[in-house]
């Protein structure tokens, strides 16, 4: 599902750069060719955080209770069904987000942390707050 999220945010890059706003992704680890993978459908810079700092001081995870979540299986579905394939390999249980952080002492201007897979930010939401930073 974080390809299919991964594809939406690098369609706005052409927007966020004439804003001056760069695109970066953060991701978890790097095992085998899985990054080069993700990197085929994310057109921002992406950092590998192993020690999972930028992951905050509690994780959130998502154990076994996702498989009784409606919403986990519609979001599947939809991205399986606009051709994104995803992989069981790694750790798969952390639930991601999507920050806009602003220069300097401007800090998180939007945050958007997944209730549940598949959960994604408001696109119109990034724009409208890309276009806000000062």
């Amino acid at each position: 599902l974080c390809r299919e999220e991964a594809a939406e945010l690098s369609s706005l890059k052409s927007q966020l750069q004439d804003l001056e706003v760069p695109l970066f992704a953060v991701v978890k680890e790097n095992l085998g060719k899985e990054l080069d993978c993700f990197k085929k459908f994310f057109s921002g810079k992406v950092y590998v955080d192993q020690q999972r700092n930028f992951y905050g001081p509690q994780e959130r995870w998502m154990f076994l209770s996702m498989l009784l979540r409606i919403g986990v299986w519609r979001n599947l579905w939809r991205s399986y069904r606009r051709g994104f394939r995803g992989n069981v390999r790694g750790e798969g249980l952390v639930l991601g987000g999507v920050f806009v952080i602003g220069p300097g002492d401007q800090g998180i201007l939007l945050e958007h942390r997944e209730k549940e897979f598949g959960d994604k930010v408001n696109m119109l939401a990034v724009l409208r707050t890309a276009r806000k930073m000062q």
